[in-house]
């Protein structure tokens, strides 16, 4: 399996939003601050897992871990849907992280 890139991710969101547009909110900047409610409860959930079981169970124990990364796919789906909302592409997404980076490289 090759990268797996923003962009990917971004056209898998496009295509489920657009298959359930007649039942889920549209997206669009108005449904952006939705989104990253949802975004915040799936983060909680994965939070719930790693609190209930442990780091290191978390980690161990293969059907926890399908878990915690079958919630950590639903966190990143309300990310891209975020992306989607604003307009933001990955281009600009790339150079922002790319210029945080750089920045935090040289903090501490």
């Amino acid at each position: 399996m090759g990268d797996f890139t923003v962009e990917e991710m971004l056209a898998m969101q496009q295509a489920l939003q657009e298959k359930h547009k007649d039942k889920w909110e549209l997206i669009g900047p108005e449904a952006g601050k939705h989104k990253l409610l949802w975004m915040l409860g799936e983060v909680g959930e994965v939070i719930d897992i790693i609190k209930k079981n442990g780091d290191k169970t978390a980690v161990e124990d293969a059907a926890i871990r399908q878990h915690l990364v079958e919630e950590m796919a639903d966190v990143l789906m309300y990310y891209n849907d975020v992306l989607l909302c604003y307009g933001i592409s990955e281009q600009e997404l790339k150079e922002a992280y790319t210029a945080k980076f750089e920045k935090n490289m040289t903090r501490w």
